[in-house]
């Protein structure tokens, strides 16, 4: 990259800087925390730091279960992306991929620009880029080329969206960056249009895998694709619940941490009563299909009599077949 363009666009960075646009402008008040509060220079052309082996390695471990739930969306999407020369990148809270996917004819490529496992991409150190800043911000957002603060990345489109884990904390980045010169604008809103609809399979199988004996339930919001979803126990009781459920139905921590039913949270509240018999309903329709419809059979596995199981059975209207 000539000096002259490396100047050009430092001059057009100071200049936003100056001005009021940080006010209406997230890009430029990204802008402004690199160089007043992070103290960087846009010509700056330092390469990434990278961590060490071992650095890496307690990085990984310290989000690990969050690493095996991302397994598969992060294979889907590289399917999606990698054709085009896009490599995929899962950095942790602190800016650095744990995870990556890429072509081997692009590996040096991308090694050269530091979009590799163990580099740094927080925006303390590299300034407005796509896993930083999102980081910073928790929004999904595009870093469109000469969008990056230095100068050196400036040939990079970075698309990133946030991921939380089943707490709702912000702990990873989920990202897809290209260097090729004919990535457009147009096709870098669908690629993240992916990466979103990624994180968001990622958040959802992580608050699977960390509530393995509940029930998760789709919350009852307006965006059906928002990953609200809650964590339900053996006695329908709230036990977990996503950031977008956190969100959209007003759970807070506080909330969780004592019982709370779900039929209250999602508004399907009745009276103990009715809650009862719909229980005791379920239990004997249960025990009848065990029982291929044996009213005998069911009575003996409740370990009631066959009286008392017709008493219950035409007190519910339930029918039976024998």
């Amino acid at each position: 990259m000539s000096e002259d363009l490396s100047g050009r666009h430092a001059d057009r960075i100071q200049a936003a800087i100056a001005s009021d646009a940080a006010a209406k402008s997230a890009l430029v008040a990204s802008w402004r925390r690199s160089s007043n509060l992070h103290r960087l220079d846009p010509s700056d052309h330092s390469p990434p730091h990278y961590l060490t082996e071992a650095e890496l390695g307690q990085a990984r471990q310290r989000i690990e279960p969050l690493v095996n739930a991302a397994q598969s969306s992060l294979d889907r999407l590289y399917l999606a992306v990698g054709g085009i020369g896009c490599c995929v990148l899962l950095a942790d809270h602190d800016g650095v991929p744990i995870e990556r996917r890429g072509a081997p004819v692009d590996d040096k490529t991308f090694h050269s620009w530091g979009l590799w496992t163990g580099s740094v991409w927080n925006e303390e150190s590299q300034g407005t880029n796509g896993i930083g800043t999102c980081l910073v911000e928790g929004r999904a957002l595009t870093i469109h080329r000469d969008q990056h603060f230095h100068t050196r990345n400036t040939l990079l489109s970075c698309t990133s969206a946030p991921i939380h884990d089943h707490d709702g904390n912000l702990v990873a980045a989920l990202d897809v960056s290209s260097c090729r010169a004919d990535l457009t604008e147009a096709f870098a809103n669908l690629i993240s249009m992916a990466v979103i609809d990624a994180a968001r399979r990622i958040e959802a199988e992580n608050f699977r895998m960390a509530f393995p004996k509940a029930r998760i339930l789709l919350a009852p919001v307006s965006d059906k694709g928002s990953g609200a979803l809650i964590a339900v126990d053996a006695d329908d009781l709230v036990v977990g619940a996503t950031r977008s459920a956190r969100l959209a139905l007003g759970i807070t921590q506080q909330c969780l941490d004592k019982p709370m039913p779900a039929a209250d949270l999602l508004g399907w509240a009745e009276s103990d009563s009715k809650i009862l018999a719909e229980a005791e309903r379920a239990a004997l329709q249960r025990a009848l299909a065990r029982a291929d419809g044996n009213v005998s059979a069911a009575a003996q596995a409740l370990g009631i009599s066959r009286a008392t199981l017709h008493r219950k059975l035409n007190r519910l209207d339930l029918h039976r077949t024998h």
